[in-house]
């Protein structure tokens, strides 16, 4: 099944975000793995996840709900991904594509949810 989602750039780049995401952390020290390593792969997950999982309602009122559930989860991640690096977890390298991708993918959700809801 290929939903209409799968042709979005957001999508696309949310779902090479999950990739970057779980290798970064799959370094993480192993006691990280059921607090930031848990963390930063729920909340990158949640977005690819939740822009399908939108697409899949029958109205517009409920895909801008769950684009705002993906904007909330790219958010998570700024965070995350920001303590991640203060903790010396991630590369100033990894850290900066995982930033400058999500700060992409964010400012695409703004665009989408505003598109939505003046419809």
């Amino acid at each position: 099944m290929n939903g209409p989602y799968r042709n979005l750039k957001v999508w696309n780049d949310s779902m090479y975000l999950v990739t970057k995401v779980y290798e970064v952390t799959s370094s993480f020290p192993a006691s990280e793995i059921y607090g930031l390593t848990n963390q930063l792969r729920r909340a990158v997950v949640s977005i690819a996840s939740n822009i399908a999982e939108g697409y899949g309602r029958s109205s517009n009122k409920d895909l801008v709900h769950f684009l705002y559930v993906s904007l909330g989860s790219s958010n998570e991640l700024d965070t995350q991904i920001q303590i991640a690096y203060n903790l010396k977890y991630v590369t100033y390298e990894s850290f900066k594509e995982i930033d400058v991708l999500n700060e992409s993918i964010n400012k695409m959700l703004h665009s989408l949810i505003y598109t939505r809801e003046h419809l």
